[in-house]
């Protein structure tokens, strides 16, 4: 009986351990309890973009061409990392004559797409009111938008 209780316990404490280890280095690990995060330099909430702007922004989808396809901002331009050149190439005049703040989306909150696509925008382009939403797309159907 004593042994099949320490058998329970080790396997209990390497259960632990391994869901431990894997929600530390998981990329898209969720929460263990809701905090909010302060937003960095380069991000905005859906509050921000609604008191700030009023909602009159310039939407740029990171998403891949079937998930935009499936849904996403009414006037949204598709700027993704796989065919970030041939996208931009498209959307060139529109971005040169806009001057509204740029935000840009992803699918989730730890998606980093909308970052990366940030980053190439700006080297490639004189881009400075430019900004990642936090939380993605989901925080955009959260909000209704």
């Amino acid at each position: 009986m004593l042994a099949t209780i320490r058998q329970a316990l080790a396997l209990l404490l390497l259960a632990s351990a391994a869901a431990w280890a894997t929600h530390a280095w998981h990329p898209r690990a969720p929460a263990l309890y809701i905090v909010q995060e302060p937003l960095r330099d380069d991000e905005v909430s859906m509050q921000v973009i609604q008191e700030r702007w009023n909602g009159d922004v310039l939407w740029i989808d990171a998403r891949i061409q079937e998930q935009f396809d499936a849904g996403h901002v009414p006037g949204a331009l598709l700027l993704n990392e796989q065919k970030f050149d041939e996208q931009l190439f498209g959307h060139l005049d529109a971005l040169q004559a806009n001057t509204k703040p740029i935000i840009i989306y992803c699918s989730a909150a730890k998606c980093e797409a909308s970052r990366h696509v940030l980053e190439r925008l700006k080297q490639t382009l004189p881009v400075e009111n430019a900004f990642v939403l936090k939380g993605g797309w989901q925080a955009l159907q959260a909000s209704g938008k």
